[in-house]
């Protein structure tokens, strides 16, 4: 393809998902009827349109030809030749077109934010004077960052290993065992260090959380709202405990045991029918279902898709998680309540709810990760009976 009709793609991915589509699948329904194009077609395609998504409203919030033609301006590409109307490329801009295009966009605070308006204050009350600072860095790319697995072997061999196989990869500047995907990041997968279980694709802030945690050998771990399993194989793979998985939809765990396998440990998977039967645990991790909203640099369009009774509904399971995970928690254990997401709402005002109702309950640290170029927003907050 042609870097008009990627373009041209792109636009057409936009306009479906301004229809209402989720991203990916927008992304994937074009991939399939697209035949023709290759994995470097469908990669720039992809990265235009989660390009646009990340900064919708602060590109002026237009259809996708709009976006697209701002986004290239933005970038300094050649726009008279992308929108050429040649090989499949879009029709050449009109001069409505190119008139809008040098008028400055006249922009509110949470439209130049990236944000929605609803949003908006909350994101301040969250945030205070960082608040417009953190909704900026969301508008660029995450960094694809990686855990080693020390029960597989080294930092070191993990870079070298990596390097053979052309992906080049640096030390995080505070996480130890965890790698900054620095070139290739798409051939992480196909890397004989991640074939074999050396390294896993990781957030540096999910690596920072679970290594925040005190847990004492021989401890029994469990990952309440494990999801992939991703924090349960770090458990598994930083401390001498014994380590469990649960979710209450059983099917995102599917791939767990074999991801298991691959890195080398153990982790016993149990459905929710079995977690009464199971005994207490050392310590509990909830990441429990949130906005996202430390994340929307690699879902970007979640942001878009979100309204204040989503955030409501959220809120209510996030609360559900806390009282059915605490019974769950070892007299002297911990419960480690977690979320993606940068929203106070969600975060401190959910755990002091839950010790408002359980008073017997107390807070020993809680930590607030924004996200910025060394990983995700992220949230975690340990708590103890008295």
């Amino acid at each position: 393809m042609t870097p008009g009709a990627r373009v041209a793609a792109a636009i057409a991915v936009l306009d479906q998902i301004q229809a209402g589509a989720v991203a990916e699948q927008a992304l994937t329904t074009w991939a399939r009827g697209s035949r023709f194009a290759g994995s470097k077609d469908r990669s720039a395609v992809r990265d235009h349109v989660f390009d646009v998504l990340r900064a919708k409203r602060s590109l002026g919030d237009g259809a996708g030809r709009e976006l697209m033609q701002r986004l290239a301006q933005r970038e300094s590409w050649p726009i008279t030749e992308l929108f050429s109307g040649d090989g499949h490329a879009p029709d050449p801009l009109t001069a409505e077109e190119m008139a809008g295009l040098d008028a400055p966009l006249t922009l509110s605070v949470p439209a130049r934010c990236d944000l929605p308006d609803w949003l908006w204050p909350l994101w301040q009350e969250s945030l205070g004077e960082r608040a417009e600072a953190v909704a900026l860095v969301q508008q660029g790319r995450a960094d694809v960052f990686l855990r080693v697995n020390m029960r597989k072997g080294s930092v070191t061999a993990a870079m070298d290993a990596l390097a053979t196989d052309g992906v080049t990869v640096m030390a995080h500047p505070d996480v130890a065992g965890c790698l900054r995907v620095s070139g290739n990041p798409r051939r992480v997968k196909t890397a004989a260090a991640y074939l074999s279980g050396l390294v896993e694709l990781q957030d540096a802030a999910s690596q920072r959380a679970v290594r925040r945690i005190d847990v004492p050998d021989g401890a029994r771990v469990l990952d309440y709202c494990a999801g992939g399993g991703g924090k349960a194989l770090a458990f598994a793979d930083l401390y001498e405990a014994t380590v469990f998985a649960h979710d209450i939809a059983p099917q995102r765990m599917r791939d767990l045991p074999a991801r298991a396998a691959r890195a080398g440990v153990t982790i016993t998977t149990l459905p929710s029918d079995a977690l009464a039967k199971a005994g207490k645990f050392d310590v509990v991790f909830c990441d429990a279902p949130c906005t996202g909203s430390g994340t929307w640099r690699r879902t970007p369009d979640a942001k878009w898709r979100l309204g204040p009774e989503d955030l409501a509904h959220v809120m209510q399971s996030q609360d559900e998680v806390l009282n059915a995970s605490a019974p769950l928690v070892a007299e002297a254990g911990l419960l480690v309540y977690a979320t993606c997401s940068i929203l106070s709402d969600e975060n401190s005002h959910r755990v002091q709810a839950f010790c408002q109702r359980n008073p017997d309950w107390h807070i020993i640290e809680e930590h607030q990760d924004l996200p910025d170029a060394n990983g995700d927003g992220f949230y975690t907050c340990a708590l103890r009976r008295r």
